[in-house]
């Protein structure tokens, strides 16, 4: 179980990338579009500079949706490796068998 001051500071990370998506898109365009100007160019990079460092999604964290464990995240069932084997072993995950041979 991971510290649930972790999981809460990574909700507020959502929360902050959501918050700011929408305006970090619309600087972004700018400053990739080359009919743009550079002093508006130059405008849009330290608007998105002054930003929340939270504000951007690369520092968001895949967790455990049960457990909060950051590592062995599986994306396709938002689960760690321990509790996708538990759910598996309970038969909540549909079509997914313990491997043997």
């Amino acid at each position: 179980m991971a510290k649930v001051s972790m999981v809460e500071r990574e909700k507020k990370r959502i929360r902050t990338v959501k918050k700011y998506a929408e305006k970090r898109a619309r600087l972004k365009e700018i400053i990739r579009n080359p009919e743009t100007s550079e002093e508006d160019r130059w405008d849009a990079l330290v608007s998105l500079q002054k930003m929340p460092r939270n504000a951007a999604p690369v520092r968001l964290r895949n967790r455990c949706g049960l457990t909060g464990r950051p590592h062995g995240y599986y994306r396709k069932f938002g689960l760690s490796r321990n509790m996708l084997r538990e759910a598996a072993m309970r038969g909540d995950v549909p079509g997914l068998v313990k491997s043997s041979w």
